[in-house]
């Protein structure tokens, strides 16, 4: 019992710093896009914006005298700062600041990115893609296949190949699929395929 403590103490402290270590660090020249709660609205919209992390890197927000160190921190370590700096300048009590720097962008745009279902599918269009998703999972999200839909011959077009799924397989049920991909569900012929 003590030797299995141990190894999920092991394993509960190798994921919290691997965390740590994932965040990424703020570099020179960075665009940062800061917002601030916690004050006037007034307030909000003369602090909220984009920043241009200094060559040396600094940022400098309105109403604080000397530039805040950036580079090398992780976006909620320079909020913290931020906050700290705004709070020990008396201006603000509790501000609460969110910083978002274009590398946090990027890791969450590729969530953001869409795939294109068509056909006769429920509710055709574009859908929000997700890491791992399946061919299945997408024609689910529109709705799965019409009255005269055929799941039997589901198309998938990527980059300008064709490829067609029964979708009755499970097998083809587990085909990943990727950002910008489309998906067409056909219509059925007259023996039902």
């Amino acid at each position: 019992m003590n030797k299995l403590y141990k190894l999920i103490t092991l394993l509960l402290v190798s994921m919290l710093s691997y965390g740590t270590v994932s965040a990424q660090a703020i570099s020179k020249k960075e665009i940062l896009e800061i917002t601030i709660k916690g004050v006037p609205a007034t307030e909000q919209t003369r602090i909220a914006g984009r920043y241009v992390v200094s060559p040396e890197g600094f940022i400098f927000l309105p109403l604080i005298k000397n530039g805040i160190q950036a580079s090398g921190k992780s976006s909620s370590s320079l909020a913290r700062n931020i906050e700290a700096a705004y709070r020990g300048a008396e201006m603000y009590e509790n501000p609460r600041i969110t910083v978002l720097s274009t590398k946090d962008n990027a890791n969450v745009n590729i969530d953001a990115q869409l795939i294109s279902i068509g056909g006769f599918v429920k509710a055709p269009g574009q859908r929000p893609y997700t890491r791992g998703m399946t061919l299945f999972q997408a024609v689910a999200a529109a709705g799965g296949e019409s009255a005269f839909g055929s799941i039997r011959r589901v198309e998938l077009h990527r980059n300008g190949k064709k490829w067609t799924y029964d979708l009755r397989n499970a097998q083809h049920m587990r085909v990943k699929i990727y950002p910008h991909d489309t998906i067409n569900v056909p219509q059925k012929k007259w023996d039902g395929s």
